[in-house]
């Protein structure tokens, strides 16, 4: 589900602002911008909104100042020999094939992660650390809590739109039961038309074959497994618990049961039902993607 959440703090000479946010994914993928030069922050980060969310693409970034840092900046030189011997290959290369590139300035290549570092990467950054995870915690509280509001809002569609499906179940039951006599006269009216005009044809085989495609036409199991599926999809948002993946199951298997009434519909009534639920249930498994 998308959400957002920012927050500010400080300890001692240090002050700071987070963002964290998140928009639809089939799993969990956390990606984060944090300074490197506080030991151990990454790791904790990960360990925190891997327990607190479980679906979802996360991007959290965070800024780190301290008020004496005035003079305190510094070129890391290994890093900046590494990505000036980058440019110099890519600038051969360019020339190689024509391509005239345009002069990188100082600041660009100041602004390239892990030239310019802060002066205090030798000073024991744990106490700093252990402020910054506390300071997330209700950072991911209010994430959590603009995820639950659209969580709520979601599992209303979603009811609703089972309600549709159960209401459209029925509505085809109820036309498979009124064609059941249509039917078997048809089969009858066909079994009769062949008999006439087959002569020697073995009555009884002609009858078992006919038969079959009887049993074809029929949509009763797949009805019935509808109905099953409407009620395992209410247990699973009852639940509370994530349930993105299994609903988004289920909304397969729903598709798969509308296809199939369709094929074997027979009738313009009970096709239009078909596509009725085969809209609906797209529409789920839309909003299916969001849940968590």
């Amino acid at each position: 589900m998308t959400s957002f959440a920012s927050g500010k703090g400080a300890f001692e000479t240090y002050s700071w602002t987070w963002e964290l946010r998140s928009v639809n994914g089939k799993g969990l993928d956390v990606r984060l911008r944090v300074p490197d030069w506080i030991e151990g922050l990454e790791a904790g980060i990960r360990a925190r909104l891997g327990k607190a969310v479980s679906r979802g693409n996360l991007a959290l970034s965070l800024r780190v100042l301290s008020e004496d840092q005035a003079g305190g900046l510094s070129v890391n030189p290994a890093q900046l020999e590494d990505v000036l011997r980058a440019m110099a290959h890519v600038e051969s290369r360019a020339m190689d094939v024509g391509l005239s590139l345009a002069p990188a300035n100082a600041a660009e290549i100041l602004g390239i992660r892990g030239v310019l570092e802060a002066g205090n990467n030798d000073q024991d950054t744990a106490a700093l650390c252990k402020a910054l995870l506390a300071d997330l915690d209700p950072l991911v509280e209010s994430f959590l809590d603009m995820r639950g509001a659209e969580g709520r809002a979601l599992e209303t569609v979603l009811t609703d739109q089972l309600a549709v499906i159960e209401d459209l179940t029925a509505r085809a039951a109820e036309i498979a039961e009124e064609r059941k006599n249509e039917v078997a006269e048809n089969l009858r009216t066909q079994l009769a038309r062949v008999l006439e005009n087959s002569d020697g044809a073995d009555e009884t085989r002609v009858a078992q074959e006919l038969a079959m495609l009887a049993v074809k036409a029929d949509v009763t199991e797949e009805i019935d497994r509808l109905g099953a599926h409407v009620a395992a999809a209410r247990d699973l948002l009852a639940a509370g618990s994530p349930i993105g993946r299994k609903l988004d199951f289920l909304s397969q298997e729903f598709n798969r049961e509308a296809n199939t009434i369709c094929s074997k519909a027979q009738s313009v009534a009970l096709t239009g039902v078909g596509l009725e639920l085969k809209t609906v249930i797209d529409q789920m498994r839309e909003q299916v993607q969001n849940v968590e």
